[in-house]
Formats: structure tokens, C-alpha cells, sequence
């Protein structure tokens, strides 16, 4: 079977990066208005049960759409998907900016566009990660998805910082509106540069869009179960998202509460854990990692483990030492996801990519719905900081006990062995 409409040529970097940079603007875009809502969540109510609702909207979406969106993405064109997207989210950031300006945005308005967005995105993250590998050679793929950790890190390093400069000197909605004009830099490129399709098997006769899309979903379902490897993967991923999301949501009160600071505060923390990104995602180049990825992705798991307990453990007079911890964080995190991706893009074939990345992502997502439900009456009620200290040690335990499941440490080996058992489980005999 053809996995794609054209063979990818040398002009691959020119088609590529044109649209990763548009793509690059409109993450920056997202990533201030992420700041700048936290932080008029934070300010107007104070609240974590607030902030973990706030993240708990976001994530909800990406549990119970995302497994058919992938099923879609998989058989519309994905240039097309990513437009719609974005204009979108582009759109229900324009909603907020009327809010704000007439003075009328309350609380559940930023539970609703937080709902939204993450709705958009749960379609735009498969077309993206699965359009990736029909525009990139695959020899080339680790380093592609670590120079999209490092771009992730400088988006922590800049939008924390500038989101709060744009705050002390600028309205709500002004700020707001910066992401629909970056929006629109990803939308321009994808107006005229074409992506690969993959081959997609013809829709049944008489069968309805929702029935085939329901029929794709299990397939795809079917093709995670029949390689175990990437369904420990699910497993270890839900288990450390239910362990790791409420520290990142709980953040702005651990800087307002523990460290008695404010939105510079707040920056300086982010914008640490962006450079240890990008450092981490230099240093994995150059060194290449460990012969057997998952081993990588394992060491970077442990390093963020360590940067969260040393967050917790920080006394509030030693802010700088919060600093270095969230720079530990960093660093582990190119090491512990690169790697992980490099493998699904390379082993999963391309047909398949839009279900297999959407099932990946809605497992990692589905245990932060109830990790933030207990999270933020917990933190109301003993502290945050007992989320870092006991997150750290709980994330570092799971890491270590993944050395003793055999189909996770295999994966890279029985990938391409599973994945054609699992092509044979799903496709009907001619």
C-alpha cells in the first residue's frame, strides 16, 4: 500500500519550515494568552479550585475528542484541517477581546474558551505531528521533533516575560488580540504550500461519515492494542500526567502564596523551565542520546522528577533555588518526549498517524480530569506545596518501575513487528 501521495523531495526544508514557523508564531500567540488568563484568573479570584477547573476544561478535550478527531484528520486533507484550526481558535480569542473590552468577561466566559481551543487543537495536534512525517525524511525526524522541544522551551523563555510586560502595559484584551494576528502568520503559509496525503482506504458504500469515522476509531483502537510497547506507553504516560498536571496548574499560587511574588515572579519560573528546554534539547543534538531511546526518555522523566521535589523542598527566602529546580525540569523534558515521538513518526505508518498520535494524546490526557478534580480542594485545604514534594517522588518512582515492563523498554524493537501485526488485524482480506 502507498503511504503517501508524493515521495518527499530535497526541497522538503523550504516546504517545512515555512509552515513550522507560521506554526511557531501562532505558539506564541497561544502561549500569551495562556498567561495572560492565568493571571487574571489568579488576581480576580485566587483560588486553585479555580485554576484546576480552568486546566480541567482545557484538558477535557483532549480525553473525548481527540480519539476521533485522530479518525478524522486521518481522512480529511490535513493542510486544510490545520487552517480551520486555527481560525478558529483564532475566532474564540476574538470573543474573549469583546468580552474584556466591554467589561463583561467573568470566570465560566474563560472556562468556555479554554473549552474551545483545546476542542480546535485536539484536531489540529494530529494534523500537525501526522503531516510531519509525510513532509520530513525520517533519518531526519529525531531532530525535527527536538528542534520542536527547543521551539516549546523558547516559548516558555519569551512568552512569560513579554506576557507580563504586555500586561503592565496594556489592557486584557489587547493582549488578547496578539494571538489572532499570529494565527493568521500559520494560516498564510498553509494557503499555499501542499501536504502529502497518505493513501486512505475509499469510505464504505452507503456508509455515513459518523459510521466510518466510528469504524477508523476502533481500528485505530485495535492497532494501539496490538502493539504493547506503545500501550504501556498510554499507561506510563496517564500515570505520570496524573501525578505531574497539578503542579503545572497550581503554579501561580505557589508563586503568589509560597514565594509572596507576582506575575514577574511567575516569568522568571517559566521562562527558566524554557531555557532548560532549549539546553536539553542542544544537548540531546549533540549527544544523540542513549543507543535504545526509551532509556533517554526514562533519564529525562527522572531529571523532571527531581526539578518538581526540589521545587517543593525550596524555602520561600530561596526563590533562586525555585529557579534552578524549574530549569531541571526543562532540561529533562526534550529528553523524555523527543525520543518518544521520534519512534511512533517512524514506526507508525502514515495512514495511521493522525489515529495512533490522537490516541497517545488522549491517553496521556484522561487521568487529568480527576487528578485536577481532588487537586484543587486538596491544595485549598493542606497546601501546594505538598503537590511538589509528593509529585516529585511519586513521577521518580514511576520512571524507576519502568525499567521492569518488558513491552515499554522493547518498544523500539517489536515496533515495527506489532505495527504490521496490527495492520493485518484491521484491514479486511482483499
Amino acid at each position: 500500500m502507498t503511504t503517501s501521495s508524493s515521495p518527499i523531495d530535497a526541497s522538503w526544508k523550504r516546504r517545512f519550515f515555512a509552515i513550522w514557523t507560521g506554526q511557531a508564531f501562532s505558539l506564541l500567540g497561544s502561549q500569551l494568552v495562556q498567561f495572560a488568563l492565568v493571571w487574571w484568573l489568579t488576581s480576580t479570584t485566587g483560588s486553585a479550585t479555580v485554576l484546576a477547573t480552568a486546566t480541567l476544561f482545557a484538558i477535557l478535550p483532549q480525553v473525548f475528542i481527540s480519539p476521533f478527531a485522530g479518525a478524522l484528520v486521518d481522512r480529511w486533507n490535513r493542510r486544510v484541517v490545520m487552517i480551520v484550526a486555527d481560525g478558529l481558535v483564532a475566532l474564540t480569542t476574538l470573543g474573549l477581546v469583546a468580552l474584556a473590552a466591554t467589561g463583561n468577561l467573568e470566570v465560566w466566559h474563560v472556562y468556555a474558551a479554554m473549552l474551545l481551543r483545546s476542542a480546535f487543537g485536539a484536531f489540529h495536534f494530529p494534523a500537525f505531528q501526522a503531516s510531519t512525517s509525510l513532509l520530513v525524511p525520517t533519518e531526519q525526524l529525531a531532530r525535527v521533533n527536538g528542534l520542536n522541544q527547543s521551539l516549546q522551551g523558547l516559548m516558555n523563555i519569551v512568552a512569560p516575560p513579554l506576557g507580563a510586560l504586555l500586561l503592565s502595559l496594556m489592557s486584557l484584551q489587547a493582549v488578547l488580540a496578539v494571538d489572532i494576528a499570529t494565527a493568521g502568520l500559520a494560516i498564510l503559509p498553509l494557503l499555499f504550500i501542499a501536504i502529502p496525503q497518505p493513501a486512505v482506504r475509499a469510505v464504505a458504500e452507503g456508509g455515513s461519515l459518523v459510521k466510518n469515522m466510528l469504524v477508523d476509531t476502533r481500528e485505530g483502537f485495535r492497532y494501539v492494542k496490538a502493539w504493547p510497547g506503545l500501550l504501556a506507553l498510554i499507561i506510563v504516560a496517564m500515570a505520570l500526567n496524573f501525578i505531574i498536571v497539578p503542579t503545572g496548574a497550581l503554579m501561580p499560587l505557589l508563586v503568589t502564596q509560597h514565594f509572596q511574588g507576582g506575575p514577574a515572579e511567575l516569568a522568571w519560573l517559566e521562562s527558566a523551565m524554557g531555557i532548560g528546554v532549549i539546553v536539553g534539547g542542544i544537548a540531546l543534538g549533540v549527544w544523540g542520546g542513549f543507543k535504545r531511546r526509551v532509556i533517554t526518555a526514562l533519564s529525562g522523566i527522572l531529571l523532571m522528577s527531581g526539578g518538581i521535589l526540589l521545587l517543593g523542598l525550596t524555602p520561600a527566602g530561596l526563590f533562586a533555588l525555585a529557579v534552578v529546580s524549574m530549569f531541571v525540569m526543562g532540561f529533562g523534558s526534550p529528553m523524555a518526549n523527543g525520543p518518544i515521538f521520534a519512534v511512533l513518526q517512524s514506526t507508525v505508518r502514515p495512514e495511521m498517524q493522525g489515529r495512533v498520535m490522537s490516541l497517545v494524546n488522549s491517553g496521556a490526557a484522561a487521568m487529568m480530569p480527576l487528578s485536577l478534580l481532588l487537586a484543587g480542594p486538596l491544595a485549598d485545604l493542606v497546601g501546594i506545596r505538598t503537590f511538589y514534594v509528593v509529585g516529585g517522588i511519586a513521577c521518580g518512582l514511576v520512571a524507576l518501575g519502568c525499567a521492569f515492563v518488558r513491552p515499554l523498554m522493547n518498544i523500539e524493537s517489536n515496533g515495527h513487528a506489532a505495527a504490521a501485526a496490527a495492520v493485518a488485524a484491521v484491514e479486511p482480506a482483499p
